[in-house]
């Protein structure tokens, strides 16, 4: 293993410790402090000596320099170069490569990284080798960093961002990337009404009741312009989340072979796949998508800016592999182009329980998703010097390992009656014995928690969080007589309507702690029953506002995901399962699934969208501040217990890994701590 930080330095870099000052310092200020012109803190300095030219991409593989090179490269690249099957890498490098500084130690070239990916799972892809956007998250999660886009500048506020491309950055197959591919993305794929016909939700702004789009300029080949009529102020942090990498996603020579305007032949190219029409052929080709089976692990033409590049299609074979970019623009220290390790390998495996078996054979480089289950590190741990690897930490993203909500907005007004009574919901609560769950089901791991921030976030509230969670059976029985709901004849509590109170606890797959959860609440005079369907047929009952209560994974805990994702805090996405209706009122009130909600709800609402249009740090904290107070009066939903840190599986071979990683979808683990930069040890 590396020289990594240690769990106390990562969680002390994680957690701030003031207010406005501390959200500055982790709500990736949009713009460098002192001069927003600039371009932010270099790495270590690149060689001095400027590299040669770079060819245009109708420019064939040339005969190699004369002259030692500036830049180091990969043996199996320079053999090519030698071959004179691709150019020197001092031409395939950008004018400013980006120097990336490495965490432990400058590493060797060679070697295959290699993990287990299930069948249905392409987000193992994304979190490993497709992360590389205009810009990304810093190692701590506390800032946004240069990538891409080697500076950028705010103006009016937020209303306006002007991006510095990296001259001479070249797609995987040696074109030119310019600010002409995102132009091409804005006006030609975003525009298209065939494909979208508008801007993502996360780039458009609200004006007048009104969803407004950006307006996208490109002055010259290196400068990327968005302009808003009103400040977008968590423009950059959503950049630098998954999402944001649609704008690099595009090369706008190869996606104009797939559409109408400028492919005459498209139409026969279509019926010779075979389809029904171009929006398919686009759909399975070029377009962008994050999950499932996409352009990206279908088609291995479609040219990329990351490090490695597949080089088959995900379900051809048991088997996807990549390799390394030989035009990747980012270097170490002493001007060796990355990345470091040749080529990635992912098995692909039918459950999870293979993926263990793959790990205590040493068949698994560097990867926790589904490898890290708490009910498989006994035996992993007591196969590490076998498997010759060790363990490094995760630490989640989620504030708690099971939130459930009831649903405020119910369409049986009996049931919403119930369920919005607040003592009925400290009810339920208090007759949870959180710490028999953790005991028995999180192996001890954990404490009791509600659905707030975790004790390291800036937002941290330990009020919030453990309001309630007192095991005290007592305490619940009295509330719920206080409530008017006292026990039947037969020992069931009874609502408003006569009836014994009866509702159902619906997920998308089983949640240990739920069967005492529901022993619990019978005890105390509630029936709840547990439900568990497959996840497309749990999206549509609760997006149509048709079911009781759901158990759920509490995001929103750490790192910036308690300002993006305050799905349990507030009405703000689909997962805000306590009040799809009052959702759907937030962003259209005549929709007809819309309902007016109360006064507090409405609040928060206002102040979220007060919150999107400042780019100022400070005004940013106190507003969502101000939303987390009115979700701890409220107590919409309640959580089991704050998730314990999590592990991965790395062989003792690689270097620059780090012992402790976040575990989240919008700091994409392991290749947010720069995979580019890993590498494996000569045997």
């Amino acid at each position: 293993m590396s020289k990594p930080l240690s769990r106390r330095q990562f969680l002390r870099l994680s957690a701030t410790a003031g207010a406005a000052g501390l959200f500055a310092a982790c709500a990736a200020p949009p713009a460098p402090a002192v001069d927003p012109t600039a371009t932010p803190a270099p790495a270590p300095a690149a060689p001095t000596t400027a590299p040669t030219a770079a060819p245009t991409a109708a420019a064939a593989a040339t005969t190699p320099a004369t002259t030692a090179s500036v830049y180091k490269e990969a043996p199996m690249l320079a053999r090519l170069v030698e071959a004179g099957s691709l150019p020197p890498v001092d031409q395939r490098l950008p004018k400013n490569p980006l120097v990336v500084e490495v965490l432990d130690q400058i590493g060797v070239y060679g070697g295959e990284w290699t993990m287990g990916m299930e069948e249905d799972d392409n987000v193992t892809l994304l979190k490993s080798i497709l992360y590389d956007g205009l810009v990304r998250w810093n190692l701590d999660w506390t800032a946004v960093e240069p990538n891409l886009a080697e500076s950028w500048k705010v103006e009016n506020g937020g209303a306006k961002y002007t991006f510095k491309l990296r001259e001479g950055v070249k797609w995987s197959d040696g074109t030119p990337f310019t600010s002409a591919d995102i132009l091409f993305w804005a006006e030609k794929i975003r525009l298209n009404d065939e494909l979208h016909g508008d801007f993502p939700g996360w780039m458009q702004v609200i004006v007048d009741g009104e969803d407004v789009d950006p307006v996208v300029t490109a002055p010259d080949p290196t400068t990327v312009i968005f302009e808003w009529p009103v400040p977008n102020g968590l423009f950059l942090q959503r950049l630098a989340i998954p999402n944001g990498l649609e704008l690099t996603h595009y090369q706008a020579e190869y996606a104009k072979r797939f559409l109408p305007e400028f492919n005459p032949n498209l139409d026969a190219e279509v019926a010779a796949a075979g389809l029904s029409s171009w929006v398919e052929l686009w759909e399975a080709k070029v377009a962008f998508d994050l999950s499932g089976i996409t352009a990206r692990n279908q088609n291995p033409e479609l040219p990329t800016l990351t490090a490695w590049v597949l080089k088959n299609r995900l379900g051809e074979s048991q088997v996807l592999n990549a390799e390394r970019n030989p035009y990747y623009w980012k270097v170490d220290a002493e001007g060796q182009q990355l990345p470091y390790i040749d080529s990635v390998r992912y098995s692909i495996v039918s459950d999870r329980e293979v993926l263990v078996l793959s790990a205590l054979n040493g068949e698994i480089g560097l990867q926790d998703r589904r490898v890290g289950d708490f009910s498989s590190k006994p035996v992993l741990a007591d196969g590490r010097e076998k498997g010759g690897y060790d363990f490094y930490e995760t630490i989640s993203s989620n504030m708690n390992t099971d939130v459930i909500s009831l649903n405020l907005t119910h369409k049986d007004p009996v049931k919403r009656e119930i369920f919005n009574n607040r003592l009925f919901r400290q009810a339920l609560s208090v007759a949870i014995n959180r710490q028999e769950i953790i005991d028995l089901v999180y192996v001890s791991q954990g404490q009791p928690w509600q659905a707030a921030p975790v004790p390291t976030s800036v937002f941290a509230d330990e009020e919030m969080g453990t309001q309630f969670t007192q095991y005290d059976p007592a305490q619940a029985e009295a509330w719920l007589d206080e409530a008017g709901y006292t026990r039947g004849a037969d020992g069931r509590r009874v609502g408003p309507d006569g009836n014994p109170i009866e509702f159902v606890i619906l997920a998308d797959r089983d949640r240990d702690p739920m069967p005492q959860v529901i022993a619990n609440w019978e005890a105390i005079g509630i029936t709840a029953i547990f439900s568990s369907v497959e996840r497309t047929l749990f999206r549509e009952r609760v997006n149509a506002n048709d079911h009781d209560a759901t158990a759920w994974s509490g995001n929103g805990g750490s790192g910036f995901d308690t300002v993006l994702l305050p799905s349990f805090y507030m009405p703000f996405d689909q997962e805000s399962h306590f009040g799809i209706a009052w959702r759907i009122w937030a962003n259209d009130p005549e929709d007809e699934g819309a309902e007016e909600p109360p006064a507090p709800v409405q609040e928060q609402i206002a102040l979220y969208k007060q919150l999107r249009t400042t780019a100022d740090e400070a005004e940013q904290a106190e507003l969502m501040r101000q939303i987390l107070a009115i979700a701890k009066e409220q107590f919409y939903v309640f959580g089991i217990a704050l998730p314990a840190p999590g592990f991965g599986i790395v062989k003792n071979s690689y270097g620059n890994v780090p012992r402790t990683m976040f575990d989240a979808y919008n700091w994409p683990n392991p290749a947010a701590a720069k995979a580019e930069q890993f590498f494996i040890r000569e045997a």
